[in-house]
């Protein structure tokens, strides 16, 4: 693969976050099309992971490099909102507006007219239900669907927006073992389909394998990431 097709590089990355040890990353680089599940990130270093892959933070030492630029080279944060509309983050950190429909939940980062939406938002809308599986669910009151229902609205939202790289947070977490297996079908379809680059972060093995095409596990003391014993299944 091109140097250029690398999206996101890592490079002898440590990020104290009052863990047990700070977050050591020695070496990572996700080139375009690339689908990998990380495991042996909790919740907190998930976190802190995808924060610095958007340059919500810097690293302590090492670099982050997002689109060819360090995130520390990023100079304001007009720039950097520029830079983080190339991410789509599933994160059960996105809050859901729980009074509004899936379908105008779905519809927040497309338009602001919510309530009447014009008939191109309406379309996209439908578009994106469709794709995660909501398009029964989207005149439901997104405070009483079930939490498979709500992480796919947070996965429709991830996507609204057209990323190049889609992050996972723990998306299985909430999910029922029937559940996260249809989620994980489904999310790796999506981003096969879109061509995306994407990143996984599961404490789930069977998850992970099913969830992307590439599985790596954490080696905390050196921050190395290493292959796991198992690939996806090729007929998946």
């Amino acid at each position: 693969m091109s140097p250029d097709d690398v999206l996101v590089r890592f490079r002898g990355v440590t990020k104290d976050y009052r863990g047990l040890r700070p977050l050591r990353i020695a070496e990572l680089d996700l080139h375009a099309g690339r689908s990998i599940a990380l495991v042996g990130f909790d919740q907190p270093m998930a976190e802190v992971l995808v924060d610095l892959i958007t340059g919500a933070i810097l690293p302590d030492s090492g670099d982050v490099i997002a689109f060819g630029r360090p995130t520390s080279a990023i100079p304001d944060p007009d720039a950097w909102l520029t830079t983080l509309d190339e991410f789509g983050l599933l994160t059960d950190r996105a809050v859901l507006v729980e009074q509004f429909t899936v379908g105008q939940n779905l519809a927040i980062p497309i338009s602001l007219a919510i309530d009447d939406m014009p008939p191109d938002v309406k379309a996209r809308v439908a578009d994106l239900a469709r794709e995660v599986g909501l398009d029964r669910e989207l005149e439901r009151q997104a405070g009483v669907v079930s939490p498979a229902a709500r992480a796919r609205i947070r996965l429709g939202r991830a996507l609204a927006l057209g990323p190049r790289v889609l992050l996972a947070e723990h998306p299985n977490a909430t999910l029922s073992a029937d559940d996260a297996s249809a989620f994980a079908a489904d999310l790796f379809r999506i981003v096969e389909a879109r061509g995306l680059a994407s990143v996984v972060l599961t404490a789930d093995i069977g998850f992970a394998r099913a969830a992307a095409r590439e599985v790596l596990v954490l080696e905390p003391s050196t921050g190395a990431l290493k292959p796991s014993s198992g690939w996806r299944r090729w007929f998946s």
